[in-house]
């Protein structure tokens, strides 16, 4: 008896069952493609175009148009950042004229590149913001002594910046009560009223309609669309239009922000 009796005789699959195989295949890929975030935003980018961007290959990204001053954030995630060749770049008519730069998170967290961007921002002639990644199921009173601690604001600088974009497991009504006590603690020590940074969805659950925040400005992330197109007839200063571009003088990607007015409005918001 030989021993590859012992075994049973596999079948090799057809050529036919191999080529459904194969189909199945790409159409799963195919499937993959058109659900992916990459898919839309290069649909949404081509239909938009024409009317509402135009394309900077410098920049990495389209930016959209109607607008005259055009600003950067920054945090760790982007390392050093050589805020000299940041500020002699230029494109057409765009450059980085303001940058909001992370400060301090939780009661607890200071943002390691801070100290380093906070003076070479300012150095470099760029209009400086900070701002404070806010947590709401930690001490609002803490959250505002570490930041204020952090970051000492001086004439030529924006409004302090809270970041609330994570609920954290607490309620809405929570999220609104904390965060309207860390906005008026840091108006009280800055003796200025604070910016308040959010997503688009998040300050429709949030933050739409409510009294409490119909005073504050508004600096409002939404990624890669023709308009911010906010609800009702809210304002806003400030729009994070995109999360891929690139600059000069930094290694990774860096958000785009423009803001809403021109160069004259912008520097009357700034501290006196």
């Amino acid at each position: 008896m030989s021993i590859f009796s012992i075994f049973p005789k596999q079948r090799l699959p057809r050529k036919g069952d191999r080529r459904k195989a194969g189909v199945l295949l790409l159409l799963l890929i195919a499937v993959g493609i058109l659900f992916s975030a990459e898919f839309r935003y290069w649909l949404r980018s081509l239909l938009e175009y024409p009317l509402h961007y135009t394309e900077y290959k410098q920049f990495g990204i389209r930016i959209p148009n109607g607008y005259m001053v055009h600003g950067i954030d920054v945090s760790r995630w982007q390392r050093r950042v050589d805020w000299t060749r940041v500020r002699k770049m230029k494109v057409g008519n765009i450059r980085v004229t303001f940058a909001f730069i992370k400060a301090t998170e939780g009661s607890w967290i200071e943002d390691p590149e801070f100290d380093e961007n906070w003076d070479n921002a300012r150095k470099n002639g760029i209009i400086r913001g900070a701002y404070h990644f806010f947590l709401p199921n930690i001490s609002a009173k803490d959250q505002a002594l570490k930041f204020t601690k952090t970051v000492k604001l001086r004439s030529g600088d924006l409004p302090p910046v809270v970041d609330v974009e994570d609920t954290r497991g607490m309620t809405r009504s929570q999220i609104q009560q904390y965060t309207k006590e860390f906005l008026t603690l840091l108006e009280k020590h800055y003796k200025v009223r604070p910016i308040l940074y959010t997503n688009k969805d998040f300050y429709k659950k949030y933050f739409v309609d409510e009294d409490d925040f119909s005073g504050y400005r508004f600096w409002i992330a939404h990624y890669h669309v023709a308009d911010l197109d906010m609800p009702g007839d809210e304002n806003w200063d400030f729009w994070q239009h995109s999360d891929r571009g690139n600059v000069t003088g930094i290694t990774e990607r860096v958000d785009f922000n423009v803001f809403n007015g021109d160069s004259a409005a912008l520097r009357k918001l700034c501290l006196p």
